[in-house]
């Protein structure tokens, strides 16, 4: 595996920690409410646990109602029984065909939580990309030991390896801080 290989790769699994802190962040509850909330939501359908948005169509009614719309007929019980167990706190009103679910107003001791835990989520993805760091600069440490790299190519290598590790450090401050205002918007 060539330096520029090794860049390459890092810079990519440094990439995908990046998306995997956004996933994770869009689940986080803020002041408004957004239908992605309900994605970790799994439903019985016909023996298979399916996500919510795959038997349903979600969307919001008013600032703080999302709705959601089953597919089937048959399938309004059984979604509302998922909804109402997840650990999401949740209390869904079935109107028909219709599924409503009032999104409660946030505490502040809860949103001091979810801070907290937004915080945690970044700091994890910070250890991921410095340890994604490190194993790039011991692959690049591997060629100049085998001599497949001169010292001055390690050298430069390091230093772009690790003006990627802060810039992609940056970027998950940033997603952390504008997340951290979210949530504390009331």
């Amino acid at each position: 595996m060539s330096i520029a290989e090794i860049r390459q790769n890092a810079e990519h699994k440094m990439q995908q920690s990046l998306e995997s802190l956004k996933g994770s962040m869009s689940k986080v509850r803020t002041g408004r409410p957004n239908p992605q909330i309900l994605d970790t939501v799994h439903v019985d359908y016909y023996g298979s646990m399916l996500p919510l948005s795959q038997v349903a169509n979600l969307s919001m009614l008013d600032a703080r109602t999302i709705g959601v719309a089953p597919w089937e007929k048959g399938m309004g019980a059984k979604i509302e029984k998922a909804i109402r167990e997840s650990d999401l706190g949740l209390n869904p009103q079935s109107q028909g065909d219709l599924i409503r679910v009032p999104m409660p107003p946030m505490s502040e001791e809860r949103r001091k939580e979810m801070t907290k835990m937004v915080k945690g989520e970044g700091e994890g993805a910070k250890v991921a990309i410095r340890n994604l760091r490190r194993d790039a600069n011991e692959h690049i440490k591997k060629l100049v030991k085998d001599k497949l790299a001169s010292e001055d190519d390690e050298r430069r290598s390091v230093e772009d390896i690790q003006k990627l590790t802060d810039r992609m450090i940056v970027e998950v401050d940033r997603l952390v801080a504008s997340k951290e205002q979210e949530i504390l918007a009331v």
